[in-house]
């Protein structure tokens, strides 16, 4: 049984992807870290001995603290962190439950390098509809929940990215985009091992809605609809954004609770 200052595997497990997510701090030594470089989906790496530097700007934030094993380092990091004021737990098991749950890890090298601010950062054209959508929010919902998305002219995609250190997606030409008839959604989630039933079951839906194939799901017309009423709603591509985020918090969580439930207006007669 964890203990008060414990979050167990399946508890942090059904915060994951979830606007309510805490903030996951890994902190395992180098040693091992480099005997498997991958990470919860959303966690950052930290040093151990300098935890206490980071609780001014987890204040009002939940956070969980992750070490190999789930002892004394990050039962002492958490300890830290409460003691500064930060609602800090410690994952029941670490690193090693969460593998040994056969739960998904995403490779550090295919996160790309953070800016002075912590922050990954992305660029891909103005004007979002579907995939350059979903794919901000899986990578803030599973890999960097702090990422900096900047939406800007096709033809300075590439200029922009060079020029500020930004990973391009969903464009022509690079490593994040369409793969034959996989769309950017897709390649994202394979490439950090994101591959769940219910993310699995979401990108089929964002395939079809991406490249008009509305037969591969029929909720597929209906995130078109969604999407293309979204950016008739908002001339500020981040406004999207973030309106989006919370579309999708919702066919993620049908897509992982709510499959198999149907709803029809009561029909029973009244008898005279």
């Amino acid at each position: 049984m964890p203990s008060p200052t414990q979050i167990t595997v399946s508890q942090l497990s059904r915060l994951i992807g979830t606007p309510d997510a805490p903030v996951l701090v890994d902190i395992c030594i180098d040693e091992d870290y480099n005997a498997d470089p991958r990470l919860l989906p959303g966690a950052f790496r930290h040093p151990f001995k300098d935890i206490a530097a980071l609780a001014p700007q987890l204040t009002d934030q939940r956070v969980v603290v992750i070490c190999q094993k789930g002892q004394k380092l990050s039962e002492g990091a958490a300890a830290i962190l409460r003691d500064n004021g930060v609602t800090a737990e410690n994952l029941q098991g670490g690193n090693f439950g969460w593998r040994d749950a056969n739960l998904s890890l995403v490779p550090a090298e295919k996160i790309p390098e953070r800016n002075a601010q912590g922050r990954t950062v992305w660029v891909t054209r103005h004007r979002p509809k579907i995939d350059r959508i979903a794919c901000p929010w899986l990578i803030r919902r599973f890999v960097d929940p702090r990422a900096q998305f900047l939406f800007v002219s096709p033809s300075e995609v590439a200029g922009v990215a060079d020029r500020f250190g930004a990973t391009p997606f969903d464009v022509e030409d690079v490593f994040w985009s369409h793969r034959g008839e996989r769309c950017t959604f897709d390649t994202m989630i394979e490439e950090f091992c994101l591959n769940t039933e219910p993310l699995d079951r979401l990108a089929t839906i964002v395939r079809g809605a991406d490249t008009n194939r509305h037969d591969l799901a029929p909720e597929a017309a209906g995130l078109l609809a969604a999407s293309l009423g979204l950016s008739r709603m908002y001339r500020d591509d981040l406004a999207q954004l973030e309106a989006g985020m919370a579309l999708y918090d919702a066919f993620y969580r049908w897509a992982r609770d709510a499959t198999d439930e149907q709803h029809n207006w009561p029909s029973a007669k009244v008898e005279s």
